[in-house]
């Protein structure tokens, strides 16, 4: 396997120019096949975790996910961007705790939102979000260890209207000392190229749940990196969530579009 240094080295430059797709697998199988299929990072989904694991969003542990990212470290040579929710903390003593567990977890990356772990309909405001930032930014610089730190901020998916107030937070992020900046919900051409231009030089992630955009006109708008989140879990589940349907109605239809198991074993034969 390759060395957690060499993942955290190539994950720094993949920042520095260009723009590249970071696939959110869910578990170790899904990050090996992204890894397969040639990406070149990955970044974990908290709701497609938590869905494997049959819970709904936001109701998994630090522990789970803890462990969740240790077994992706060790199963995969691609970098891994942790999705660390809010830092299952609240204040920012508390956090820089936590931020020195992720690290040792050996991910790439990891991203802290602004969504009030106590009432998750409520943000953190700005300056506590900013010293949140500024202590995780403390725990990176102390541990000595070359890791991304993403600023999150959960706005748009709380209010899509408000892209002045997420820039706003996108901001106040990056002087905190984020790394990479993402506002999920932003769907705009317009409001992603000014998100870019607040942000800069530091780059900006996008998220992308459909065909709204191509990677071409993303990395037009000055987008460094996109993911998807929990997309592709939720492709999946709707896949086998229709074809059991049809098998309650006695008929097999939806067992028809198969991948060979001879493939799958191919491919994670080639791990072993």
């Amino acid at each position: 396997m390759i060395a957690t240094e060499e993942k955290r080295a190539k994950f720094r430059a993949l920042h520095r120019s260009g723009c590249f797709v970071l696939p959110n697998p869910w578990d170790i199988g899904s990050a090996r096949m992204m890894q397969h299929l040639g990406f070149s990072a990955l970044a974990t989904t908290s709701t497609g975790f938590a869905w494997t694991i049959g819970c709904p969003d936001y109701a998994i542990s630090m522990d789970d996910v803890l462990e969740h990212l240790i077994a992706l470290g060790e199963k995969t040579d691609l970098p891994v961007s942790a999705d660390f929710e809010s830092g299952f903390a609240r204040d920012p003593e508390h956090l820089i705790a936590n931020v020195d567990l992720v690290i040792d977890t050996g991910v790439a990356g990891f991203s802290i939102e602004d969504r009030d772990i106590s009432s998750l309909e409520t943000l953190y405001e700005r300056s506590l979000s900013a010293e949140r930032i500024r202590a995780a930014r403390e725990a990176i610089n102390h541990s000595g260890q070359d890791v991304i730190l993403v600023g999150r901020t959960e706005r748009l998916l709380i209010d899509p209207g408000a892209v002045s107030e997420a820039i706003d937070t996108l901001v106040a992020l990056a002087d905190a000392g984020a790394d990479c900046l993402y506002a999920p919900g932003v769907s705009k051409k317009e409001d992603i190229a000014a998100m870019v231009r607040a942000v800069a030089p530091k780059p900006l992630n996008v998220l992308t749940m459909g065909p709204h955009f191509t990677m071409n006109e993303l990395a037009d708008l000055g987008v460094r990196r996109i993911s998807v989140g929990g997309a592709l879990a939720l492709v999946g589940w709707k896949a086998v969530v229709d074809a059991a349907r049809t098998m309650q109605q006695g008929k097999f239809d939806g067992l028809e579009r198969l991948m060979p198991g001879s493939e799958l074993n191919k491919v994670f034969g080639s791990f072993q």
